[in-house]
């Protein structure tokens, strides 16, 4: 398998111009020729061809209108876009694996009121990683904070701890957004809000007698989140405008698994991987909640019940 990946050269569709000069995809063209012809049988060297990534006409996020005509605007998002277009290893790797996460973010905004893009603050938080830890503690792909993820229903004790488990993770994030928005009723602002707070977002709109997230200063982080989520949008909704040609079926596909109730304690989770054909370690890709490492136990709250995954060894399983 092969991946086929435009590095430092980027050849974009859709520009116009109001003279006769060629687009800037044919003069890339042009300066292509031009080069390989001067370095046949040669061994001398050239500067890479490089160019800005687009900036659609149009830009909406979340059904709500990027103002692209503010030249602020426009510049804030053409950094995040030079920013994650030129990542080439990282903007890959999500390339490759979004479609994998894409069916159950998607289906689970959808059931609980969320614009679908919100997919990409999950991709801005985590790139996906169910057990990514920030250096402030925020777990998983949603990067819940401790304290925040209780409040909104998730577990965490010595054996679990759900901010990593990705359905529940979502519907937990799910339940903020829609609340934030109840507060704040501007979905760009709700997503600014998931690195400030809703606090936050409205004590600078107050303060700063704004009505929008467009017209806040903001600082550095929160500033430039909004942006970052929307190059993402932009980017991997179009890869190859933005130079990334990857055929679909180098694409992660979604994990295939059934699930097991469980409503007792597990003394040995290796054990009960091998009773049911598959191992620690594929239980572990499909459960990243699972929390005790140490002697492999699970232990089950009184009157609780866990959903175990377990892999469908069907075609499209994880592979064995």
């Amino acid at each position: 398998m092969r991946y086929f990946l435009l590095t430092g050269l980027l050849i974009f569709s859709g520009c116009t111009t109001k003279d006769t000069t060629p687009p800037r995809e044919e003069r890339g063209a042009e300066v292509l020729s031009s080069i390989s012809s001067s370095t046949e049988g040669s061994s001398a060297s050239h500067p890479q061809y490089v160019t800005l990534p687009p900036i659609p006409s149009s830009v909406t996020f979340a059904g709500e209108e990027v103002p692209l005509h503010r030249e602020d605007v426009r510049e804030a998002l053409e950094n995040e876009l030079i920013v994650n277009t030129f990542r080439h290893s990282r903007t890959l790797y999500t390339i490759k694996t979004i479609e994998r996460w894409r069916p159950l973010i998607e289906q689970t905004l959808q059931e609980n009121g969320v614009p679908q893009d919100f997919i990409y603050l999950a991709v801005a938080e985590s790139e996906f990683d169910n057990n990514a830890v920030s250096f402030t503690g925020a777990m998983g792909m949603w990067q819940f904070m401790e304290a925040t993820a209780k409040d909104y229903g998730l577990q965490i004790d010595k054996d679990v701890d759900m901010r990593r488990d990705p359905k529940l993770a979502t519907e937990a994030a799910s339940r903020y957004l829609k609340w934030a928005h109840g507060l704040l009723n501007n979905w760009t602002l709700v997503a600014a809000s998931y690195n400030r707070g809703v606090s936050g977002m409205q004590n600078a709109l107050k303060d700063q007698q704004a009505d929008s997230f467009w017209d806040l200063h903001l600082n550095p982080e929160t500033a430039r989140y909004v942006y970052r989520i929307i190059a993402f949008k932009l980017i991997l909704e179009n890869p190859e405008r933005y130079g990334y040609f990857l055929p679909a079926e180098e694409q992660y596909k979604p994990y295939r698994f059934i699930t097991q109730p469980v409503e007792q304690d597990i003394d040995n989770l290796v054990a009960f991987a091998r009773q049911h054909n598959t191992t620690y370690k594929e239980l572990r890709q499909l459960n990243p909640w699972f929390n005790n490492t140490s002697n492999y136990k699970l232990s089950v709250p009184k009157k609780g019940r866990y959903e175990i995954r377990l892999p469908d060894r069907g075609e499209g399983g994880l592979g064995r």
